[in-house]
């Protein structure tokens, strides 16, 4: 039976590469594969899907007001499967269309993605993530200390851990680490005892 898969994670925990790995097992079997992004993921170009292990490919974009539903049948029927990369800028409305394709088409749908931003609050795509998809399964990733990291702490240009600003920031390594919270927490703490407020 086709399910809505919502596979998450903190930065780093090789998402996009188990994306594009299972996007190569349907390939080998001779099924056809829809990969998409959303339009706001631009990091590595607009239609590119990279991890950071260095595999890539091409993907299908996905824009903030498209119908993803009316996409599929119009467009990509032929397909197997669909996977999503970055799920988490999906709209709410367009989780919904990907849950009805699995119903009316009766098709897998795999989502891969964080499920909250550097403040750790949950980004709207992914809280419908949770609400509708019928598989959900953490992709696990570790702090520092060796604790399991929870938190997408974003960094400024000097390395201090950033602590307000707008949710959407785009960036990798250079903007973003994985952290537990009580590494996050002990961060602005000494950040602040230093005057450091960002």
């Amino acid at each position: 039976m086709a399910k809505l898969y919502f596979k998450f994670g903190a930065m780093g925990c090789s998402k996009t590469a188990q994306a594009l790995i299972t996007k190569f097992n349907y390939e080998e079997r001779d099924m056809k594969v829809m990969l998409a992004k959303p339009a706001t993921d631009t990091r590595d170009g607009k239609s590119i899907v990279r991890s950071r292990v260095g595999l890539e490919a091409e993907a299908i974009v996905i824009p903030s007001d498209a119908n993803v539903y009316d996409m599929y049948k119009n467009d990509y029927s032929d397909c197997r499967v669909i996977i999503v990369d970055e799920c988490q800028f999906l709209t709410p409305e367009q989780v919904d269309q990907l849950a009805l394709i699995v119903i009316d088409f009766e098709i897998p749908v795999l989502c891969f993605g964080l499920s909250t931003d550097f403040l750790t609050h949950l980004f709207p795509g992914s809280r419908r993530l949770f609400e509708v998809a019928q598989s959900i399964t953490e992709i696990k990733s570790v702090c520092k200390c060796g604790s399991k990291a929870t938190v997408n702490a974003r960094l400024d240009d000097n390395g201090n851990v950033v602590y307000s600003g707008e949710q959407v920031c785009l960036g990798g390594n250079d903007r973003y680490v994985a952290m537990c919270l009580k590494c996050w927490l002990k961060k602005k703490a000494e950040q602040e005892a230093k005057g450091i407020i960002s």
